[in-house]
């Protein structure tokens, strides 16, 4: 495996790459010797935030526009609002500092065994995907309309603007109406790419911003298992 690691801490990073030892590591204090040694042969990009010619969040979203490549945040950056952008961005996961090196070694292991897995199961997890959200492109209920192919969403005719994993989570929830959802399905479906390293909070901080964006959306919480959108049948009775 090839790994890039971008930190311009010169001990943090040489312990990261000795932490490594078995795998191919490349070191960049910069984002512009990450832009040099960056090529196709690359598995996985190490990244910090904070660099000194430029952040980390602008070089994950340039690596998407042309790679796929897997991508770990190792960052100072604390908060639940850095930790959702930074997996927003792209990443895979996210690791806060101080950190342990032989944990920061098994997620990079599992990131391996995860992009293996889907390399040879690709197709049945597409299908899986679709069978699940249903596949609605457009839903309107009440105040609410929206439109998922267009990206269109209004509440009284007035346009919302949504991230993408708001969209993604809409999305689940009224394709399944009336199905109570949990929240591991929810953090598989939404966080493809790395739900099983996501930060827990991350699911309810989505929530929490769908809700105010979308006042009056009927999503009850169903403690300890997850978030179900009412059916009107079921709201009328009320």
């Amino acid at each position: 495996m090839k790994i890039l690691v971008v930190e311009d801490d010169h001990t943090l990073n040489n312990g990261i790459a000795l932490s490594l030892n078995g795998e191919e590591t490349l070191q960049a204090f910069s984002l512009s010797q990450a832009r040099s040694l960056f090529d196709e042969s690359i598995d996985l990009v190490i990244l910090d935030i904070n660099l000194p010619d430029g952040s980390g969040l602008d070089y994950c979203r340039e690596i998407r526009g042309k790679s796929g490549v897997a991508v770990i945040f190792l960052t100072a950056n604390d908060m639940e609002i850095d930790i959702v952008t930074g997996l927003e961005t792209g990443a895979d996961d996210y690791i806060t500092k101080p950190f342990s090196l032989m944990v920061l070694r098994a997620r990079v292991n599992a990131i391996f065994r995860r992009k293996q897995g889907q390399m040879g199961n690709s197709n049945v997890q597409e299908k899986n995907s679709m069978q699940i959200t249903g596949g609605q492109d457009s839903f309107n209920q009440g105040k609410f309309f929206f439109d998922f192919e267009r990206m269109l969403f209004t509440v009284d005719g007035s346009l919302v603007e949504l991230s993408k994993t708001e969209q993604k989570l809409l999305r689940l929830l009224v394709s399944n109406r009336g199905m109570t959802l949990s929240r591991e399905m929810l953090m598989e479906r939404i966080w493809t790419d790395g739900a099983e390293f996501v930060e827990e909070n991350a699911l309810s901080v989505a929530m929490n911003r769908l809700r105010a964006k979308l006042p009056g959306i009927p999503v009850k919480t169903v403690y300890g298992i997850g978030y179900v959108w009412e059916r009107e049948d079921v709201l009328e009775k009320r």
